[in-house]
C-alpha cells in the first residue's frame, strides 16, 4: 500500500498516467464518432433505397430514419461524455 501512495505523489509517474488517460480518451472519442458516421451513413443509404422501392411510404421511412438517427447521435454523445469525463479523471 505503501509503493501506490508513492507512485501516486510521484510527479513524473503522474504525468505517466494523465498522458495514458489523454491517450484513452482520443481512441475512445475518435472511436465513438467513426462509428456514429458509419451508422448513420448507413442508415441514410438503407431509408434512401427503401424510399426508391416504395415511394409511397416515404413519411414512415423518413420518421423512422430519424429518431434511429437520434438515438445514435445520443450513444455517440454519451460515450464522447464518458471520454471525456475519464480525460479528466
Amino acid at each position: 500500500m505503501h509503493n501506490l501512495l508513492m507512485l501516486l505523489q510521484d510527479p513524473a509517474a503522474e504525468a505517466a498516467l494523465n498522458n495514458n488517460a489523454l491517450l484513452g480518451a482520443g481512441i475512445g472519442m475518435g472511436l465513438a464518432i467513426i462509428g456514429a458516421g458509419l451508422g448513420i451513413g448507413r442508415i441514410g443509404g438503407q431509408a434512401v433505397e427503401a424510399i426508391a422501392r416504395q415511394p409511397e411510404a416515404a413519411a414512415d421511412i423518413r420518421g423512422a430514419m430519424i429518431l434511429t438517427a437520434a438515438l445514435v447521435e445520443g450513444a455517440t454523445l454519451a460515450a464522447l461524455v464518458f471520454a471525456l469525463l475519464f480525460k479528466l479523471a
